[in-house]
């Protein structure tokens, strides 16, 4: 889209990879003496993707390319479909207007000028910084600091922590060495009061390993005791009284991610500039290249390397301090479904996490770094946990509405908060009966939470028969043929349907891959099958509950 000679490029974006592409397509517009404009769609107004599209269509507009789609299981990754997308779009638009592209359409990587970093890094003086950090008041503002100085996209309202959190209780859910670590925790507050709802989400900021935060700065030559501030470039500096100096090793440690993340592309190009040793140099910019992609893909993304593996493979590149604070990946919260009631577990919070581990194909043993952080945290030591709570999407239910759970696997988290408000509230008042689908691999090996959910099946308890209730478990691996909560769905298809034509509203949790489209699709077989109307139908009743407020869906990759 063109805007008065400048080229508007709009992103949206939750991985990070579309900002990516954006910033790309922002980068390689200009080198061809193109201005650009750079917005997220939350701050134009605009609609996004295929519906801006299809509107603008609509509208009778003409698109000058087809439009792209980025594809993460392209076999080189989203820059995979990218790549000969953008060469298209330079060669069209320069078609168009020759002018636009002052420099032509085709530029290369060698013949590249670098641009000045965005922001600048401002050192002061030890004697003049009056602020130290040694409790835990002076760790929130410390987290504050540091997140708002941060060129990463950081929502305002979560600079600061809610709270900070103990672990109290870390327990495993599986059998140790039968596949998946799932874990119970356990987390209290070190002196405020927490509140939340069943249905909410805990956000927490992980600690990285001091070892390689240290290994970061003595590689990139860096003083760990310095005082920094972090600013726009061109900017006057005055941002306010939250711009006060912090440590530079306490900036790396809450806002760069450099052991877990795996830089972008443009981190290669930008590294090329800065290598001493010729063969380092032609190897980083052969990555940064359109025909080194599937190599650069190979080394970096499939392998997850980490910036710090990154910088230790090319040991003559030494990048100025500014370049790594606006390219290292930001450090970013994790978000997890909170597993417990408040009511039934006065200031506490509890979460249900599967520790994430994987081999690369060059068998490197890799880890999340969130659940493997808090798997490691031992209760009996006090490990500061920065947290902030906020709604999910799946809002507390009323204690008269009947409910259809499905929850395979860690999706079962927030229904155990659900359950367990429910059995609090039934002692005192009516309560609305609950079918609930759960799945796991064996029922050996990772039924979670198996005595909670059985005990509350139990004669009188809100999941019991008796009640109206229903516990159904698919245990996938246990038997030649697999068999998932779509298939216990399917077998419960009348009970299903009397449960909604009651007004019961639906709330599935769990993977994002395809566990919600096969749910979705087994609930549109039995309204279908159980109602007697077409299949077209049954979808009208399922996207009319959807807008009533009585589907909902939590899903995480």
């Amino acid at each position: 889209m063109q805007d008065k000679g400048k080229l508007l490029i709009l992103y949206a974006s939750q991985t990070g990879n579309a900002l990516d592409a954006a910033e790309r397509l922002g980068r390689e517009a200009e080198r061809r003496g193109c201005p650009v404009r750079l917005f997220s769609v939350d701050e134009f107004d605009a609609f996004v993707a295929k519906r801006l599209d299809k509107r603008l269509s609509d509208l009778g507009a003409t698109a000058i390319i087809e439009r792209g789609l980025g594809d993460d299981q392209h076999p080189s990754g989203y820059e995979g479909a990218l790549d000969p997308w953008m060469s298209s779009l330079w060669n069209v638009l320069y078609q168009k207007n020759p002018k636009l592209f002052p420099e032509g359409p085709d530029v290369a990587i060698r013949d590249m000028t670098l641009d000045q970093p965005k922001i600048q890094i401002s050192y002061h003086d030890v004697a003049e910084v009056f602020s130290q950090f040694s409790n835990n008041a002076d760790l929130k503002m410390q987290i504050e600091r540091a997140r708002l100085m941060s060129p990463g996209i950081f929502s305002r309202d979560k600079i600061r922590p809610d709270c900070f959190l103990k672990m109290v209780k870390n327990c495993p859910l599986t059998v140790e060495g039968r596949g998946r670590d799932v874990r119970h925790f356990e987390l209290e507050p070190l002196s405020s009061l927490i509140e939340y709802n069943v249905g909410d989400v805990l956000e927490i900021l992980p600690g990285q390993s001091p070892t390689a935060i240290d290994a970061f700065i003595q590689r990139c030559n860096l003083d760990p005791e310095a005082y920094i501030t972090v600013h726009p470039r061109g900017s006057d500096n005055q941002e306010g009284d939250l711009k006060v100096p912090i440590k530079l090793k306490a900036f790396v440690e809450l806002t760069m991610d450099v052991a877990s993340a795996s830089p972008r592309r443009y981190f290669f190009e930008v590294m090329s500039y800065f290598a001493s040793a010729q063969h380092e140099k032609e190897r980083l910019q052969y990555f940064a290249s359109p025909e080194g992609r599937d190599d650069l893909y190979q080394y970096n993304q499939k392998e997850n390397r980490t910036v710090l593996e990154v910088l230790e493979d090319f040991p003559s590149v030494q990048m100025p301090f500014e370049w790594l604070v606006q390219l290292v990946p930001p450090l970013k919260m994790r978000a997890f479904s909170i597993a417990s009631s408040q009511s039934a577990h006065p200031n506490q919070v509890h979460l249900t996490v599967s520790v994430v581990s994987w081999t690369t194909p060059f068998k490197r043993k890799r880890a999340g770094l969130c659940s493997a952080w808090l798997a490691g945290l031992d209760p009996q030591k006090r490990v500061v946990i920065p947290a902030w709570f906020h709604k999910g999407s799946l809002p507390p239910p009323p204690p008269q509405l009947p409910l259809v759970l499905i929850g395979p696997g860690t999706g079962c988290a927030p229904f155990r908060g659900f359950v367990e408000q429910r059995a609090l509230l039934s002692s005192s008042c009516s309560t609305a009966p609950i079918l609930f689908f759960f799945g796991c691999r064996n029922k050996d090996n990772d039924f979670l939470y198996k005595e909670f959910w059985l005990s509350h099946s139990q004669k009188g308890g809100v999941l019991s028969e008796d009640r109206g209730g229903g516990f159904f478990v698919a245990f996938s691996r246990d038997q030649p043929a697999k068999v998932y909560v779509q298939h216990k769905m399917r077998e419960q298809s009348r009970r299903l349907w009397s449960l909604l034509s009651e007004g019961a509203a639906i709330y599935v949790a769990g993977s994002s891959t395809k566990m919600p489209a096969d749910v979705l699709s087994a609930f549109e077989e039995i309204i279908s099958n159980e109602s007697g109307v077409p299949r077209e139908a049954a979808v009208m009743w399922l996207r009319a509950l959807e807008r009533a407020g009585k589907y909902h869906v939590e899903a995480w990759s």
